[in-house]
């Protein structure tokens, strides 16, 4: 049976689990980030990367900063979005500290063109992947621009979701060509999907 309109379904999701974020407290925030970190950092994807790609998290993300600050001191190459003005792509650029980003789209932290350097090349690249909830099999509800969707429908390395474990469903409506990730990261476990 063909379902219908599923952006009131998707607008009524994207509520409730921000709601559920802003309802953790500063410490349980901390924690679970924390946790989701040392996952992250304890994969064999992220060891054998040469290229991190992740975004900068806000307030109710999980927290990115460390991973960056980690990734950086391990020497890797690390790239961050910036949305293209007038457009719902984005381009990742290399930075090589967080005093290379500045507010941008949405009021999220992005690289400074004029002194980064744009990723063109993904080979042997690990893309952490934001979302407010993630399914079983990896697909994920973004904030609903479309601007992850369309960088990683032509990504060809890792992709990994990172997200709080009661941020984690049975199942999501997608879209034919959306991409699910291959493995989950949560404060609470490691969950590969059936990709």
């Amino acid at each position: 049976m063909p379902v219908g309109d599923i952006r009131p379904i998707k607008a009524t999701l994207r509520e409730q689990y921000k709601a559920l974020r802003r309802e953790m407290t500063p410490q349980q925030k901390t924690l679970r980030d924390r946790q989701i970190t040392e996952r992250v950092l304890a994969l064999w994807q992220y060891k054998r990367c040469r290229q991190l790609l992740t975004y900068v998290s806000t307030a109710i993300e999980v927290d990115t900063l460390e991973i960056i600050r980690r990734a950086l001191a391990n020497g890797k190459r690390v790239a961050v979005p910036r949305c293209v003005p007038g457009t719902r792509n984005m381009e990742f650029f290399y930075i090589t500290g967080l005093d290379d980003l500045e507010p941008g789209s949405f009021g999220v932290l992005e690289p400074k063109p004029e002194q980064c350097q744009k990723a063109t090349d993904f080979t042997n690249g690990l893309c952490l992947v934001p979302a407010l909830c993630y399914d079983w099999r990896g697909y994920r509800l973004g904030y609903g621009k479309g601007y992850y969707d369309r960088f990683l429908a032509g990504f060809g390395g890792h992709m990994i979701g990172i997200c709080y474990s009661d941020c984690i469903r049975r199942k999501l409506p997608h879209g034919r060509f959306d991409r699910p990730v291959e493995l989950l990261v949560t404060d609470r476990y490691l969950r590969r999907t059936a990709r």
